[in-house]
Formats: C-alpha cells, sequence, structure tokens
C-alpha cells in the first residue's frame, strides 16, 4: 500500500516521523537508535530528509580562498535503503530540487525504484547556506511543480534524454510539503493555495505541513484547503521544543509563530531541561487536540530530539 493509501486506510490517528542522516563520519548506529526509541508507537512511515552540497571556503597559501563542494551527510537513497532492510518500515525519502540537477535526480529515482522504494515526498529544497534567494542548478528542477513532472515522466517510462523503454517504469507515489503560516516567498496565504494545488492536481497524494504550534492555524489551513478544491489527506506535522534557543531559531529557520503563552512559559525556564518539560507537555496537548478532531496520522519533525518525542508519543499512543 502507498503511504495515502495507509493514511486512508487507518482507523485511528497514527503515528509516523522523520530523521535527519547522520552527519559525516558517524555511522547508522545513530539512525537505528531513533528507530529503536520509536519503533513501539508502529510508525506508519519514516520520512528522510535530504540535503544539498554545501559550498565551503578554504584558505590557500597565497593568502586567497577556495571554494569547494562538501557534503555533510550520507545520501538520502542509502539511508532509506539500511532502514528498509532492517526493519521493513515503509520508508519515505524526500526528492528535493536544491542541490541536485535533473540527471542526479534521475539517477536517485532509479536507484530506489530498483531498491522496491516508490514512497517520496517532493520538495523544492532549501536555499543554498548563503544565497538569500532560491537559487537552482544548472539543468535542475526549479520549483517542486517541475521534479513532479519529471518524476511522472519517469512513471511513463520517460528519461531525460528522451529514451522511452517499455520493459522499465516506475510507480513513484508522492506527497508534498505544505504552509499553514503560508511559504516564505508566497505573498499571500491564497497564493500559496494556488501552487499547492497545482501539484495536487499534477499528482501529489497527501500534504504534509510545515510544523506548527498553534493548532488554530492548521485547522484553518485545512478550511481554506477544502475551500479550494484540495482534498487529499494533510497530515500535521509537530516538534517539540527542546532548547531555549529554539525560542528564536525556529521563527527564523522555519517562518513559524510561536504563540505567546508557549512562549512566555520557555522564557521562565532556568535551563534546557525545563524547556524540554515545556516543550513536551505543549507538543501533548496539541496532539491530544487534534486526535480529539480526527486527524488522520501525527507526523513529527525529531531533528534528532528523539527522548523528547517519545514522551509525547507515550502520552497520546
Amino acid at each position: 500500500m502507498t503511504v495515502a493509501e495507509l493514511i486512508k486506510s487507518s482507523d485511528k490517528t497514527a503515528f509516523s516521523f522523520e530523521l535527519l542522516p547522520p552527519l559525516k563520519g558517524n555511522n547508522i548506529d545513530k539512525v537505528f537508535n531513533t528507530i529503536d526509541q520509536l519503533k513501539e508507537f508502529n510508525p506508519l512511515y519514516i520520512n528522510i530528509t535530504s540535503h544539498r552540497d554545501e559550498m565551503v571556503y578554504k584558505n590557500t597559501k597565497n593568502g586567497l580562498f577556495e571554494r569547494k563542494v562538501a557534503r555533510k551527510r550520507p545520501g538520502t537513497v542509502a539511508v532509506a535503503a539500511s532502514i528498509q532492510h532492517r526493519y521493513g518500515i515503509k520508508v519515505v525519502p524526500h526528492i528535493i530540487c536544491s542541490g541536485f540537477t535533473k540527471s542526479e535526480t534521475e539517477y536517485a529515482l532509479i536507484d530506489l525504484n530498483f531498491l522496491g522504494i516508490h514512497d517520496i515526498l517532493v520538495l523544492r529544497g532549501d536555499n543554498a547556506q548563503r544565497d538569500k534567494f532560491f537559487t537552482p542548478e544548472d539543468a535542475g528542477n526549479n520549483y517542486a511543480i517541475d521534479l513532479i513532472h519529471q518524476v511522472n515522466e519517469l512513471n511513463k517510462g520517460q528519461f531525460l534524454d528522451g529514451t522511452l523503454l517499455d520493459a522499465f517504469d516506475t510507480s513513484f507515489n508522492y506527497g508534498i510539503a505544505g504552509y499553514p503560516e503560508k511559504h516564505e516567498e508566497a505573498p499571500n496565504l491564497d497564493s500559496d493555495l494556488h501552487w499547492l494545488k497545482q501539484k495536487v492536481d499534477a499528482g501529489a497524494e497527501y500534504i504534509v505541513t510545515q510544523m506548527f504550534f498553534d493548532n488554530k492555524k492548521y485547522f484553518e489551513f485545512v478550511d481554506k484547503c477544502r475551500a479550494n478544491g484540495i482534498n487529499v489527506p494533510i497530515v500535521p506535522g509537530l516538534k517539540p521544543i527542546t532548547l531555549m534557543n529554539q525560542l528564536t531559531v525556529l521563527p527564523k529557520i522555519f517562518h513559524v509563530d510561536i504563540p505567546e503563552d508557549f512562549a512566555k512559559e520557555i522564557r521562565k525556564c532556568k535551563d534546557n531541561d525545563e524547556v524540554k518539560q515545556v516543550g513536551v507537555e505543549w507538543c501533548i496537548q496539541q496532539s491530544k487536540e487534534l486526535i480529539k478532531n480526527n486527524v488522520p496520522i501525527l507526523h513529527f519533525y525529531t531533528m534528532m530530539a528523539t527522548k523528547s518525542t517519545k514522551k509525547v508519543a507515550e502520552a497520546i499512543f
């Protein structure tokens, strides 16, 4: 069954989570440790993030800077294959525009098809570290809708070079991201919903939202999606806050609001241990309200904060 089919067939709110591939120099045990702590909650699927290579600048002997490409994490395909082989849990690797050419994307999709991994999350991805605006790679996809079209063409057996092999076909199923507080680059939420519907009409089977800390914004987002003819499942994305600096870092990076009641409680904390307690309790209350309103699944952005996610899951599942 595809992720969308699993979501629709679940008779109660299910559990899923997203994890980061470890930084290079670490091994897969860090990923396995996260899964071992959370597998008791029967995750419907596990998302694996993907990251572009970054440019780093190193001093040279003549006093100039040399620009080099640095890969900070192992590839998503390898991590997904390792998880599937060890646990048999459905994996959903992210396929992104950012930092990849269309050819590199095609090779990644061919590898995933070979491994029998056909559920993916299609995203544009973030800007390069020092770029104010998103710039695609030469011969890369500019927007998530472009990446969707490439996946659709490959599903028909159409390769980038124009060849068409009847014996080769893929059956990728994909979800996309949604932003209850609108994407940072969208002029307004209505415009954001217009493009979201384009991606659903092109074949996206479900939506996973950016993290949010005010359930009212999620419910309003769902209502607006339905009013605009977007009728696929909309999965709420949650994150338990674990560090004091996330009070400013998360809004800056992810462009989300933190409710003042929540922010006040965090500011009262003397250290990060107290922050974790407050963050877990807020996330539990969010989760309970969402379950009460029959959301199909709760998706947790662990960011390797596994213990806090586990405490939330223990309270609600």
